[in-house]
């Protein structure tokens, strides 16, 4: 089992920027990927950026390319998600996952086997 841990949500204006963390603890050497999601009211749950464990390859949501980066500490078995050039519709709580079965691909929900209780990122206008 691997538990998450997110921080660094927050309020912030349009244009501003915001760095998510997800800390995660348990099994973590059995993680595969980790990524982000997010999902705002009377919305389906949104993939926003994923990373491999080993070798870092990522993969982003078409909304939140050229906006936001994902990268990795494993040493500190962490990931982070800096937000840059937020716009309103970047308004939801956002999610850390973690893939523990390893999956072909790492950007649905379903390839996601543990996941974090969120934290909520408004963005005003």
């Amino acid at each position: 089992q691997v538990q998450l841990v997110e921080s660094g949500g927050g309020l912030v204006q349009a244009g501003g920027s915001l760095r998510l963390s997800c800390a995660a603890s348990g099994r973590t050497f059995s993680m595969y990927a980790m990524g982000w999601f997010r999902q705002a009211p009377g919305k389906e749950r949104e993939f926003v950026a994923a990373i491999r464990w080993s070798g870092g390859a990522t993969t982003y949501g078409d909304s939140v390319k050229g906006r936001f980066t994902i990268s990795r500490d494993n040493a500190k078995a962490t990931v982070y998600l800096q937000m840059n050039s937020l716009k309103p519709e970047d308004t939801a709580v956002y999610y850390c996952a973690a893939q523990v079965n390893y999956r072909r691909t790492y950007y649905y929900p379903k390839d996601f086997d543990s996941w974090g209780q969120g934290t909520q990122v408004t963005v005003s206008s």
